[in-house]
C-alpha cells in the first residue's frame, strides 16, 4: 500500500521520482505528490487522482527543479482522498516535509498535546502529525533531524515507512520502518529511496532493505548509517545484488499487466519446479524440506496463514496435504489468527503464504506463531522480503514479478511449491506409493503445456464475457480440489469488474444460493472428470431445473455437461490433486475479459492495493 520514492544525488531528482512513482501505481493509491529541493526554494505539488495528473500539476506548477526529492503515492487510512490529504506533508515550520506509508494508531492522543503546544493542522492525516512530532523534539531537544526521528518514533504506535528531509540540512534524507518496506538504492554518490526496488533499477543493482525497528541517515557526505530506533545501536548494512531486470516489470506487448502475467503462467510454474522436481531420478529437492524434516514429519498439524488470494492457495493445499502426506492442516485467515487466542504449541508447524512477503497481517501471525514456539515455514514471491527473512524457513515460488492487482501467477505458483512439499513429505512418511509419486511428477511436469493449452480458450472466453458483462451477480461453484478455485474465481471478478459473486462448494447451493438462481443469473460450474464428476453433474442439473445460464468448465471432450450448459470451456484433463492449476485459467481470463468490456482500470482496481502492509 501507498509508494514512496526519494532521490538525493546529482541527478534532477523529478524525472527519477515520477518515473519511480509510475512503477510503484501497482500498489495501489488515490492521489499522489513530490516534494523537491533546489538549494533555496522547497516546492511541494500533490493532488487527489493519478501520476498523470500530479506530473499536469507540476508542469503547472513549474515544481521540477532540485537534486534533493521525495514522492507519495498515497492509499487513504486517516482523512478522505483529496489534495490536502495527500502526501508529502510539510511541518509548522516549514522546514520539515514527510512521505509516510502505513498507519500511526496513537496519533489523536498526540495531535491533542501538540495542538496545546500551538501547533495547527491543515490535513486530517496521522502523517501530519507525524511530522510536526518530530519537529517539536528536534526543537525542544536541541538534537539533529535524524535523532528527533528516532525519539519520535519511540513515541508513536503503529505501522511505518518513511522518509523525511529539512530543508536546512538538505545533504540528507532519513528514513525508517516498521511493518512497511523500505529500501536504498546505492548508486555512485548518489542514493535512491523506494518501497521496492523497481524505481531505481535502470540506475543500480544494488539495494538495502531495512529491517523492522530500523532507520538510517542518507547522507551524500557521509553515506548511510543504518540504526537499531530503541536503542540507538548501529547496525552493519548489508549491501545485496538485485537480480530483477527492467524488461521484468514492463508490459512486453500486453495491454495489461493482467493479462501478461495470466500468460506468463506456463514459464512461472515452470521456475518453480525447476531445480526441484527431477523426474528422470524420482525425486524432489526443497533445501528448506529438507533441512528441516523432523520438524515436518513430527508436527502435529500444519497450520496455513494467509490472506485473500494466498489463503485460497492454502486451502487447495488442505486438500493436498491431508489427501497425499496424511497430514491434519487448519487454514487460517491471518488477520483473523493473529487476533483470536489460537492453541499453538511447539509441535506444530505454521506455513505463511504471502506473494508480496510484506503483508502486515501475515507477518503479525508469523510473529505470534513464533512466540508459541512453532516453526515457521514461509511462501511467497520477493526474495529478501520481511516474511522470508522473519520464517525459521521456506521457499520461493519464483513467479517473477508480479505488478497486476490482481494475482494470478501468484496462485499458480503458490499451489506448486505446495504440491511439492506435499509430494515429498508423503514419500518421506511412506503415505504414496512408488508409483504414484512417479505419476505425480509426471503430470506435474506436464502442467505448464496443459496450462498453454488452456490459455488457448481466449478468444472463446472472450466471446462469453460479451455475453455475460452487465450481469449484476455470479456464482462460482466447485466440488473437493477446486472448492478453493471457485473461491479464486469469484474474488477475481470482484476485484476487477466490481461485480458482486459469490463462491461457493457446489453441494452447498441447495442450503441458500439456490434461492438466487434464476435466468438472469450465471453461474460458473467447475466439472472436470476428476473427482465427484456424477455429483457435480447432478448439481448443474438442479440449476438448469431452474433457468440458471450455466457456464461449464469441462475436461477436454466432455458430453455430458456439454448437453446441460449454456457455455463450456474445455481444459486439459490431469490428476484431480493438479487441477486447481488449470481450471483457474479460464476464471482468470473469464473475469480479465469482463472487466475489459466494461472499461474498468484492470491493473489497478479501485480500493484495492498490491500489498496489503497496514490493516
Amino acid at each position: 500500500m501507498c509508494g514512496i520514492v526519494g532521490y538525493i544525488g546529482h541527478r534532477e531528482a523529478y524525472p527519477i521520482i515520477i518515473e519511480g512513482l509510475k512503477r510503484l501505481e501497482y500498489r495501489g493509491y488515490d492521489s499522489a505528490g513530490v516534494a523537491l529541493f533546489d538549494g533555496e526554494n522547497l516546492k511541494v505539488s500533490k493532488t487527489k487522482g493519478k501520476v498523470s495528473d500530479l506530473e499536469i500539476l507540476c508542469e503547472k506548477e513549474n515544481t521540477k527543479n532540485g537534486s534533493l526529492g521525495i514522492g507519495h503515492t498515497r492509499w487513504a487510512t486517516h482523512g478522505v482522498p483529496n489534495d490536502v490529504n495527500s502526501h508529502p506533508h510539510i511541518s509548522n515550520s516549514g522546514n520539515l516535509v514527510i512521505i509516510h506509508n502505513g498507519i500511526i494508531e496513537n496519533y489523536e492522543s498526540l495531535k491533542k498535546e501538540l495542538i496545546s503546544r500551538g501547533y495547527t493542522f491543515k490535513s486530517d492525516t496521522d502523517t501530519e502529525v507525524l511530522i510536526n512530532l518530530i519537529e517539536e523534539i528536534k526543537k525542544n531537544e536541541n538534537v539533529k533531524l535524524g535523532k528527533a526521528v528516532q525519539l519520535a518514533l519511540n513515541e508513536v504506535v503503529g505501522a511505518y515507512a518513511i522518509a523525511v528531509f529539512d530543508k536546512n540540512r538538505p545533504e540528507e534524507i532519513i528514513i525508517a520502518r516498521l511493518g512497511s518496506p523500505l529500501a536504498v538504492g546505492v548508486g555512485k554518490d548518489e542514493y535512491f529511496i523506494a518501497s521496492d526496488a523497481s524505481p531505481f533499477l535502470e540506475y543500480t543493482k544494488n539495494a538495502i532493505y531495512l529491517e523492522d525497528e530500523e532507520m538510517a541517515i542518507v547522507s551524500i557526505e557521509k553515506g548511510i548509517k543504518v540504526r537499531k530506533i530503541k536503542d540507538d545501536s548501529l547496525v552493519a548494512p548489508y549491501i545485496q545484488e538485485l537480480k530483477l531486470n527492467l524488461e521484468q516489470i514492463e508490459k512486453g506487448g500486453y495491454d495489461h499487466f493482467m493479462l501478461k502475467e495470466i500468460h506468463e503462467q506456463p514459464k512461472a510454474i515452470t521456475d518453480t519446479y525447476r531445480g526441484r522436481l527431477l523426474r528422470s531420478e524420482a525425486i524432489i529437492k526443497m533445501a528448506g524440506v529438507e533441512d528441516n524434516m523432523k520438524k515436518f514429519l513430527n508436527a502435529n498439524r500444519f497450520i496455513i496463514v494467509a490472506c485473500g488470494t494466498s489463503w485460497h492457495a492454502g486451502l487447495v493445499a488442505e486438500y493436498i496435504f491431508e489427501d497425499i502426506a496424511r497430514i491434519p492442516v487448519e487454514v487460517e485467515y491471518a488477520s483473523e489468527f493473529r487476533y483470536r487466542n489460537p492453541v499453538i504449541t511447539e509441535n506444530d508447524v505454521v506455513i505463511a503464504i504471502s506473494q508480496s512477503g510484506e503483508t502486515a497481517d501475515t507477518l503479525a501471525a508469523i510473529k505470534l506463531a513464533k512466540s508459541k514456539g512453532a516453526f515457521v515455514f514461509g511462501v511467497c514471491n520477493v526474495v529478501g522480503s520481511s516474511i522470508a527473512r522473519e520464517t525459521d524457513a521456506g521457499a520461493y515460488t519464483h513467479a517473477g514479478p508480479e505488478i497486476g492487482v490482481a494475482s494470478t501467477k501468484a496462485f499458480t505458483t503458490q499451489i506448486t511449491v505446495l504440491t511439492l512439499m506435499a509430494l515429498r513429505l508423503a514419500r518421506a512418511k511412506g503415505t504414496i506409493s512408488s508409483s504414484d509419486f512417479r505419476h505425480h511428477l509426471l503430470e506435474l511436469e506436464m502442467i505448464p503445456k496443459k496450462v498453454e493449452k488452456a490459455l488457448e480458450e481466449d478468444e472463446h472466453i472472450k466471446k462469453i464475457a460479451d455475453i455475460y458483462k452487465n450481469s449484476r451477480n455470479c456464482l462460482y461453484l466447485g466440488r473437493g480440489y477446486n472448492f478453493p478455485v471457485a473461491l479464486e474465481g469469484a474474488l477475481k471478478l470482484k476485484e476487477i469488474s466490481y461485480i458482486h459473486a459469490e463462491g461457493y462448494p457446489a453441494a452447498e447451493m441447495k442450503h441458500g444460493p439456490i434461492a438466487l438462481i434464476d435466468e438472469n443469473m450465471p453461474i460458473v460450474v467447475i466439472a472436470t472428470k476428476k473427482g465427484h464428476y456424477e455429483k457435480v453433474v447432478s448439481n448443474i442439473q438442479e440449476i438448469k431445473s431452474r433457468k440458471g445460464k450455466i457456464i461449464g468448465i469441462v475436461t477436454e471432450g466432455d458430453e455430458q455437461v456439454r448437453a446441460l450448459a449454456d457455455h463450456v470451456i474445455e481444459v486439459p484433463e490431469t490428476i484431480e490433486s493438479l487441477t486447481p492449476l488449470i481450471t483457474t485459467i479460464p476464471l482468470q481470463l473469464l473475469s480479465y475479459h469482463i472487466a475489459v468490456l466494461l472499461g474498468k482500470n484492470v491493473d489497478q482496481p479501485r480500493n484495492l492495493a498490491k500489498s496489503v502492509t497496514v490493516e
